[in-house]
């Protein structure tokens, strides 16, 4: 699997760079402001979550592009 890999959630609440199997960046909109977290996943709760987006994502994340990624980042 390439990495980085982009998700979001289907509300498009969350922006998610998934950058490897255990680290990724996640942008949320909460209001009118956006929030943005690094995630290290350490604990094996945190790894499922990881995978989850990556390889079972057709029920919560959509893919998006870089691009749609960058865009939302821009206004962080």
């Amino acid at each position: 699997m390439e990495f980085p890999q982009y998700r979001k959630y289907k509300n498009g609440k969350s922006f998610f760079k998934i950058m490897s199997m255990n680290k990724f960046v996640e942008i949320q909109l909460i209001g009118h402001q956006f929030l943005k977290y690094e995630m290290e996943a350490k604990i094996l709760p945190d790894r499922n979550y990881i995978h989850d987006m990556l390889l079972d994502y057709s029920q919560n994340w959509d893919l998006i592009t870089a691009e749609e990624f960058d865009k939302v980042n821009n206004k962080v």
